[in-house]
Order: C-alpha cells, then structure tokens, then sequence
C-alpha cells in the first residue's frame, strides 16, 4: 500500500516524540497551594486529602525549602484562624496568620514566590465570602475588606495577591487600594472564573470554611455557563487583574480555552480538591497508575490553554518532570 502521510514516524521512539511534542511544562509554571495554621510543631493530614497536611508556621517553613529543593518555585498561601466573627476581621488582621506566615516565610526562605489567597469565607463565623444582609453576601461593604486584606498581605511581604470572593467590582478595589499604599508592582492574580462547584469539598475541610447555611451560588458561577466566565474575565481584565484564573480545572478546560483565546494576560488553572481527593482515593484503591494519570491532567491543562497551573501534586509533577515522564 502506498502511503506518503504517515504520521507514526514520528511517534518512533522517546527522543522524536518528545522533540515534536505540541505542549511542554516547565516547574516554573507550578504553584502548590498550602494551609497554614496557628500552633507550633504541627503537620496535620487532612483526611479527606490523603499526603496533604496543615501547617503551623515552623513547619510551614520546613515544607517550603522542600518544595523550593524539589523545584517548586510558588505557593499560595490559604490561613486557618483560631477564631472567627461575622466580619472576618481576621483576614485582614496585621498580625493574622498568614501576615506572620508571610513575614516568617519571606526572611526564612526569600527565593519562594508567595502568592495569597484573599477572601473572607475561613475568617467569618458563617463561612461566607463577605459581610452579610440578611443571609445574603453584601457586595459593596464586602470590598472595602477585601482590599483591606490584600493590603496586609501586601505589608506583610506577599509577593501577589489572589482574590477568590467572586464579588463584582473586588479586583478594582483591591488595584486601587494596593496602589493608593505604595503597592502598584503587587500583581493581582483574579479567580475571575470561578465555578459553584461540588468539586471543593476536600478544601471546605481543609479550611473550615464551609458556609453554615445555603451556598455560594449567589456569587459563584453557574457551571452550566461559559460565555459569563468570558464577560468575568474581560471585566477582571479591565479592572487591573495582571492575571487570570479558571475555577476548577479537570471539567473546565472549554471554558479554558475560550478565556485563553479572548484575554491579553496570562491564565492561571486550579487543579482543586475534589480533583486531588479523587485521584488519590483511586490510586490507593490501585485503580488507576497516579503518577501516569497526574501527568495527564497537568498536560491537558496546559494543552487547553493555562500558563499557570496551581496543583497539590505540584511537587510530584516536578519530580515527573525531571524524569522525564512528563515535560
């Protein structure tokens, strides 16, 4: 049979597949996000994510100079308060726990990049994203807090801030506020497109900030949508944010790929929780090869369009990735 297109040549072997391979990761590119909790001498599994733990701030350090000697240049940082009230005023604490986490990890371990979680829902006493009227989230005070809260990140040494509220209007605030207090090169990372999503169960636990009645759906996308995750982006992207993000990452790399098309910054993905705890589960049941099926879903994540992909296996994709499983 004569044949000219023949497009297994170059599948052959290793050494011509890798070279003309269509998307390519680099460690640089990971971010592994991490809970940070009062105390000393804590590192407490989270059960509902196996391999994952809290930290308070001594060994918080101790986890960084792992991460960093494995490759892994980035995390973001999420705080577990001892106490909480209605208005989460410990969010915005300067000497809440992640502005000490902030200042202890800056001077312990300067060549970290630390990017910060900012939102209201472990702080409040009802689990919410902002103030409430009524049992609804008030959009306009809540923002006036939330700048509040990337500002004492910014203070306290945060090298980006990661707003996750999903409150209209918040990158502006935030923008205004950092640049108002001599924070103007403090980048804003948005979860612009961030989904009501059944997939974040494990990290409720993590960070006990599981609402204490209804949901968030008031707030958070419908994930039935994606032409109003283009319209959160384009509008986050007018309001200053330096960078994107998409909310979860396996079952939304359509929408993906639109932001990524249609948005001049760069676009972030969160591998989150319920992606995690699923994987793990399967592999500890050996159902699956996880190091195989990890490899995957960073590929895919990068293949549909992220420049940045935030992951709890971003330690074990930099281990992949030198050797040479994935890259």
């Amino acid at each position: 049979m004569e044949m000219i297109k023949r497009p297994r040549r170059l599948r052959e072997n290793a050494v011509i597949r890798k070279m003309v391979r269509e998307t390519r990761l680099d460690k640089s590119s990971l971010v592994y996000p991490i809970f940070v909790m009062e105390g000393e001498g804590i590192t407490e599994e989270i059960p509902s994510m196996p391999g994952q733990y809290r930290y308070s701030i001594d060994t918080f350090i101790v986890k960084l100079k792992e991460l960093l000697a494995h490759g892994v240049s980035s995390v973001m940082i999420f705080g577990i308060p001892d106490q909480k009230d209605e208005i989460g005023s410990g969010a915005y604490d300067s000497n809440g726990i992640v502005q000490r986490a902030l200042r202890a990890a800056k001077k312990a371990v300067p060549d970290m990049y630390y990017i910060t979680d900012v939102c209201m829902c472990e702080y409040t006493s009802h689990g919410h994203c902002g103030v409430l009227n009524g049992n609804d989230v008030d959009n306009d005070p809540t923002l006036e807090l939330l700048a509040k809260t990337a500002l004492s990140h910014a203070e306290a040494g945060a090298d980006m801030v990661a707003p996750s509220d999903m409150m209209d209007g918040r990158v502006l605030a935030i923008r205004r506020k950092l640049d108002e207090n001599g924070y103007s090169r403090v980048p804003i990372m948005s979860y612009a497109v961030k989904y009501a999503s059944a997939f974040y169960g494990p990290f409720r636990d993590a960070a006990d900030s599981a609402p204490k009645f209804g949901d968030r759906k008031t707030y958070q996308m419908d994930f039935h949508n994606v032409r109003e995750g283009i319209k959160e982006a384009l509008t986050d992207v007018e309001e200053g944010a330096d960078i994107v993000m998409v909310k979860p990452a396996m079952s939304f790399h359509d929408v993906l790929t639109k932001v990524h098309d249609v948005v001049n910054v760069p676009v972030a993905c969160y591998s989150v929780s319920g992606e995690y705890a699923m994987v793990k589960a399967a592999a500890q049941n050996g159902w699956i090869d996880e190091d195989r099926i990890v490899g995957e879903m960073a590929v895919s994540a990068f293949r549909a369009g992220a420049q940045i992909y935030i992951t709890y296996y971003a330690e074990r994709i930099a281990r992949l990735i030198d050797e040479g499983v994935i890259g």
